[in-house]
């Protein structure tokens, strides 16, 4: 076998799980066993959540925090930031939620892990949900914001040198803005792409239609949900600028995909990344043993694991 086969080979292999995953899976799919995302409607579901329910513990917030307001094309963007006093870097981070859920807030105590080892000034971008305000409303947000930290980023923060990235629907926004940038501004501000479990195809990949009703983090219906909301008012699911993997990936930045191996959205990293490396970028990919969709959101060795190589990642783009 090739190195990759046997890498994936190991990552697939149940024996390899770390016991620490399987007893968060477990207790994940126990925590949602009477729950439904969509019993109501998505402001009340986000409430929730904030409260502890789901699938996610409640948001941990950083008093390191700020808070600061930009203008966008659908009125004002809010960021938040956690920087060291001198950042080597700058990371652009786009929550994740399926395009529905999640706060701004909710990544607090990975981004000032990102401040304090990896020397990022983070900044992450309040753009718009759905179905509130679905596509293009999101993308647009976060281009407007990416623009925007790529004409200020060296004045704020001593540094232009910078790192996009994001977990989930917020690895999708990525992805989609650097095609934004790359196809609409003529420019790639960013050094480097950190792009965790991300869902790349919105006509949905073989793993995500093959999971089924399994409740670990989220299952075939609650993906089909999340596309239905962002696309409300329209959108080609073949269209690159809402699937990226159908995208032309030339002239992208090197980019880091990590997923977990008991995540439906597997097959989106499986197949992004090696198009990735076709169109000439490199792409480092790792699959984590029995890690379920967004497993660096749980405690546990595979999360240890994970954001030290995106630490690493990050700070090795920085350098001069």
């Amino acid at each position: 076998m090739t190195d990759l086969s046997s890498a994936l080979a190991h990552a697939f292999d149940p024996k390899n799980a770390p016991a620490d995953a399987m007893a968060v899976n477990a207790a994940i799919v126990r925590r949602l066993e009477d729950w439904d995302n969509w019993a109501s409607p998505p402001a009340a579901i986000r409430q929730l959540r904030r409260e502890g329910r789901g699938a996610f513990p409640a948001p941990v917030l950083s008093p390191r925090a700020r808070t600061m307001t930009i203008d966008g094309p659908h009125g004002p963007i809010g960021l938040r930031i956690i920087a060291p006093d001198r950042p080597k870097g700058v990371y652009f981070h786009i929550h994740g939620g399926g395009w529905v859920l999640g706060s701004v807030d909710q990544q607090d105590p990975w981004l000032e892990r990102f401040a304090d080892r990896a020397g990022m000034a983070c900044v992450s971008v309040d753009y718009r949900l759905a179905p509130e305000d679905p596509y293009p409303m999101g993308p647009d947000d976060c281009e407007a914001a990416a623009l925007w930290i790529a004409r200020e980023a060296k004045g704020l923060f001593g540094t232009d040198r910078m790192v996009i990235g994001g977990e989930s629907a917020g690895a999708h926004l990525s992805v989609v803005t650097l095609l934004r940038l790359r196809d609409r501004h003529g420019i790639m501000p960013f050094r480097a792409a950190n792009l965790h479990a991300g869902c790349y195809d919105l006509a949905l990949t073989p793993s995500v239609r093959r999971w089924g009703t399994e409740k670990l983090v989220l299952n075939t219906r609650d993906i089909e949900m999340f596309v239905r909301h962002f696309l409300v008012r329209g959108g080609d699911v073949r269209d690159a600028d809402v699937s990226p993997l159908h995208a032309d990936l030339s002239g992208l930045p090197p980019a880091l995909f990590t997923v977990g191996s008991r995540d439906p959205l597997v097959d989106d990293t499986l197949f992004m990344a090696p198009r990735w490396a076709a169109a000439g970028a490199r792409a480092d990919m790792e699959v984590y043993p029995g890690g379920c969709h967004v497993f660096i959101g749980f405690p546990g060795s595979n999360s240890d694991r994970c954001l030290a190589r995106i630490e690493g990642f990050m700070a090795a783009a920085c350098e001069a």
